[in-house]
């Protein structure tokens, strides 16, 4: 994967669960890595959810083979303009073992 096909640099996030000041739980994500990434979108649904429209978005965000190590489905990407995309599916390229696709969706629960 050239780095020109990569144009943008997204966070992998994992949950972070942690404690507020007044020992609560909170939930929130934590940075595993910064890395660059090719993001293209294949397409955008209207669904009803709780009886109100949403739109879902689904994206293949194409990185390199390395930086997908340890990735798992219960992380999201999130983008410099704040968009978070939940994964769905890891694919890795099993061939040339140059990049992972990772399917991704957001909208209905925004990552």
């Amino acid at each position: 994967m050239r780095a020109g096909q990569r144009s943008e640099l997204v966070q992998i996030q994992r949950p972070a669960d942690g404690q507020d000041d007044l020992g609560q739980p909170t939930v929130g994500w934590a940075t595993v890595r910064p890395v660059w990434a090719n993001i293209l979108h294949r397409s955008g649904i209207e669904a009803i959810r709780a009886d109100a429209p949403a739109s879902i978005v689904q994206a293949s965000v194409r990185i390199p083979w390395p930086a997908a190590d340890g990735v798992t489905t219960a992380m999201r990407v999130l983008c410099a303009d704040g968009t978070a995309y939940g994964i769905k599916a890891i694919l890795p390229d099993r061939v040339k073992r140059q990049f992972v696709d990772l399917v991704c969706e957001t909208g209905a629960s925004d990552g």
